[in-house]
């Protein structure tokens, strides 16, 4: 099994609780995790893509949304669990064909190799195309029988409109048409939401109707909440390949710019890109006004979002 790889969160973006709490969860959806991927020890090389790119580790924010959300409605975390894992295997699908040379063209990811790097374009491909299916499975797994049909359902159905032509590729689908394009601000904002910020809602989301808690205003704040989270996730991305250095990000600086990729920062400007970020993040605040001190972490992990250096 991969040793299990985690990314400490800045000082400045948590108190210790926070950061103690972080450590667990982080260790939490690991466990959990390598649970599903446990094979046999002949494994194939499509299991060990798999598991590269997956058990390889990362900051782990869409499983932490999930069980932040879960919790901020009063659940367990470990209801949470397989919403947890199912957006990490989603993601993970998602980076791999990203990074692919037909689309992102990557070669580091986490600071390693990318999966087609690290093994093939053909295989890479593949353990996306598994990981996705496999993102599915999860949420439909027996393991849970506590959790209705309804409500398995329902988060089938939030992680297929995040992923597909209404979320997720839908955003990947613009950011390459927009490549050497100068768009407007609006337009900017709608292929980040899909981009990036349809999985990141979905991650809250899922966590939350795990729990079987949420009153229907409660969805609708949180989902508000993890629109202007995963926007002010991709506005700080934007600035990071700006200011941080590929030592400290693991991807290589700059690159967006060298690529003529339309962001934030190349049609606002950094300085501009800053204060719309300091704006998103508060609205993501105060959507959580209503909830009391079971958000405490929801709204730490809003603040580490637009924080962290990496």
């Amino acid at each position: 099994m991969m040793k299990t790889v985690t990314t400490p969160v800045p000082d400045s973006a948590s108190t210790p609780q926070f950061k103690r709490w972080l450590t667990g969860r982080q260790q939490q959806v690991q466990q959990a995790l390598q649970q599903i991927f446990c094979v046999p020890a002949d494994e194939s090389r499509l299991d060990a893509a798999m598991q590269y790119a997956v058990l390889g580790g990362g900051k782990r924010l869409r499983p932490l949304l999930a069980y932040a959300a879960a919790e901020a409605l009063g659940g367990a975390a470990v209801t949470a669990d397989l919403a947890a894992c199912a957006v990490e295997c989603m993601h993970a699908y998602s980076l791999i064909h990203d990074d692919l040379p037909a689309m992102d063209d990557d070669v580091l990811r986490r600071g390693q190799p990318t999966c087609h790097v690290k093994f093939d374009e053909a295989t890479a491909i593949l353990a996306g195309d598994a990981l996705q299916a496999l993102a599915f499975e999860i949420l439909v797994s027996t393991k849970t029988p506590e959790l209705a049909p309804a409500l398995r359902l329902r988060m089938v159905q939030e992680l297929a409109m995040a992923s597909g032509r209404n979320g997720m590729v839908a955003g990947q689908a613009l950011d390459m048409a927009a490549t050497g394009v100068q768009l407007a601000e609006s337009k900017i904002s709608r292929m980040h939401q899909l981009k990036t910020g349809a999985l990141i809602t979905a991650s809250v989301m899922l966590g939350a109707l795990s729990t079987g808690l949420a009153t229907a205003d409660q969805l609708v704040a949180l989902r508000s909440f993890a629109e202007a989270a995963g926007l002010s996730f991709q506005i700080q991305d934007d600035i990071l390949d700006v200011e941080a250095s590929t030592s400290v990000s693991g991807k290589e600086q700059g690159k967006d710019a060298r690529q003529h990729k339309a962001t934030y920062t190349s049609t606002l400007g950094l300085q501009a890109a800053k204060t719309r970020l300091v704006q998103v993040a508060a609205q993501a605040q105060a959507a959580l006004q209503d909830f009391g001190p079971n958000a405490a972490m929801l709204r730490q992990l809003a603040q580490y979002l637009v924080e962290r250096k990496a």
